[in-house]
């Protein structure tokens, strides 16, 4: 077993410390900031390059790439409006895109400072704690996040959560994955969702979902991602289940199954830096849409949201 790896990246405005934090089994070396659980490298043996993409310093991390490999939340993607009725309490969120919300306003999870609560050669365990209005958002809740490395080459992350007063939860992973070594090179994108969620000029959902056939989003049978300006939630499933295969990522040489207990995987391939954000997610705007999986939770529940990723040579 690797030894364990814990290393200085750098200070907030506020002075307090970011760390680094390694974790490794087999061929797979993933590397871990305490800011924003962002999952900042992943290495596998004789690959010279990450297969992610996150800034290079902590000044990058909270300005360009501070969305890159983080944890979003407490409710990821848009809210119309910047409000929600939650158990029958409108509650007025902040606005941060125009008069929506994105990935939770204020205070939300990728801009949080997560604490350490368990580190060993293999496995990695980082809490937040969010207190109840943080972004207009009730409750005090508690998420754990679990990373877990195992051989061959295998990440997976185990999301918790609960509250003592009725809130929504959507986490998500954001990473941008480049298994090319050149980033503008072409990724080919496998998925068999046969329908996404409809949207209109504001990104929002319309709460209707439409067909993939015959448009950019049809995956089906793998197509090319990366640079066409996709940012579109997939259906994977009516609810959420127990973990199943949801996409599989291809290109230079590698290859990326994408395992998850979500209902929705949010594509984006539209960031400068290259790369593509594959999100298991729920379906964006639930909260304004009855009929789309839910994101109420409640007192005395356990949200369990995981995400797997097992890479092997194409």
């Amino acid at each position: 077993m690797a030894a364990l790896s814990r290393e200085d990246f750098g200070r907030l405005p506020d002075g307090r410390r970011v760390e680094r934090l390694a974790i490794s089994a087999g061929a797979l070396t993933a590397r871990v900031l305490t800011l924003g659980a962002i999952l900042h490298e992943l290495r596998l043996a004789g690959v010279d390059r990450s297969l992610t993409i996150a800034g290079g310093s902590l000044a990058d991390c909270l300005g360009t790439f501070r969305f890159h490999g983080a944890v979003v939340g407490p409710v990821a993607n848009r809210i119309a409006g910047a409000a929600a009725v939650i158990a029958g309490r409108p509650c007025r969120l902040t606005a941060n895109e125009g008069p929506n919300t994105l990935h939770g306003g204020a205070g939300a999870t990728h801009d949080r400072l997560w604490q350490v609560a368990s580190h060993a050669p293999d496995r990695l365990t980082l809490t937040l704690a969010l207190p109840d209005g943080e972004g207009g958002f009730p409750g005090d809740r508690e998420i754990p996040a679990d990373f877990a490395a195992e051989a061959p080459a295998t990440l997976t992350l185990t999301l918790r959560a609960t509250t003592d007063a009725p809130t929504l939860l959507n986490l998500a992973n954001h990473s941008y994955w480049q298994l090319a070594p050149a980033p503008r090179e072409t990724q080919t994108l496998t998925c068999a969702a046969a329908s996404f969620v409809a949207l209109d000029a504001a990104k929002l959902p319309t709460g209707t979902l439409a067909p993939v056939a015959d448009t950019a989003l049809d995956f089906r049978a793998g197509a090319p991602v990366g640079g066409r300006g996709i940012d579109n939630c997939l259906c994977l499933a009516p609810a959420r289940r127990g973990l199943a295969h949801a996409a599989t990522l291809a290109a230079g040489g590698l290859r990326m199954e994408l395992e998850t207990t979500e209902p929705g995987l949010q594509v984006y391939d539209g960031h400068a830096a290259g790369g593509v954000a594959l999100e298991a997610q729920n379906w964006p705007d639930a909260a304004h849409h009855p009929h789309f999986p839910s994101d109420l939770l409640l007192p005395g529940e356990v949200r369990t949201q995981i995400t797997r990723w097992r890479f092997a040579r194409a």
